[in-house]
């Protein structure tokens, strides 16, 4: 008796093709969102300062091409890490239940990868509309978006997220990519927490500064 196996290599080097996209799309938002953070955070400084980095993107018309770029780029890369997430209850069980029987820390970051991921889709996909639908970016605006008071819980919801998201998924990429040896993921993951506990704290006084900036 005879079996025929379906052929598997032509998906199989689709599927590698989807991971490498993923990880080169993920890779490109983590070094926009520091840039982003770090950008923003200009406003610690002077308002002033925010203000030219916002007028040097938007007359050189990165802004409004850039924005919507990212945005597709956020899009896709949720797209591409669906294809590993288990969206019926059946599958979502097993996972939850493989995590408590392995007890792997590495198990239990990707778990909650994936739950910030959903959160940011959302999120992210608002904050980006909001912000590229008023433009020109200014600092005064953004401060008075924030002091409404909706939007500072919103951004003190967010930016942990985000940064957790981030460290988590650079570890990530480290370790399924080999940047990053068994014997050295303690020392990154480490490493790696410092860098984004730096991130949330930027983050957090950049927030204050727009709580406390004068919009009158």
């Amino acid at each position: 008796m005879s079996i025929n196996y379906a052929p598997t290599g032509k998906f199989g080097k689709w599927d590698g093709i989807l991971d490498w996209l993923q990880m080169l799309s993920g890779v490109s938002l983590i070094l926009f969102m520091w840039c982003h953070m770090l950008l923003v955070s200009s406003v610690v400084i002077s308002p002033k300062v925010m203000d030219a980095i916002a007028y040097f993107f938007e007359s050189t018309r990165m802004a409004q091409i850039g924005g919507p770029l990212i945005f597709m780029v956020f899009l896709m890369h949720f797209l591409l890490a669906a294809r590993k997430i288990p969206f019926r209850v059946e599958g979502q069980k097993t996972i939850w239940h493989h995590a408590r029987m392995l007890r792997h820390g590495d198990t239990w970051l990707w778990l909650i990868q994936v739950i910030s991921a959903m959160i940011i889709l959302v999120m992210g996909s608002t904050h980006m509309w909001v912000v590229l639908t008023d433009l020109p970016i200014s600092a005064v605006k953004s401060a008075a978006r924030i002091q409404s008071g909706f939007w500072a819980i919103f951004y003190l919801i967010l930016l942990p997220l985000v940064e957790l998201h981030v460290g988590i998924g650079l570890y990530r990429i480290g370790v399924k990519w080999g940047f990053v040896r068994d014997t050295d993921r303690p020392k990154f993951k480490r490493s790696e927490n410092i860098l984004t506990l730096m991130f949330v704290v930027i983050g957090l006084v950049t927030l204050a500064r727009f709580w406390f900036l004068n919009v009158q």
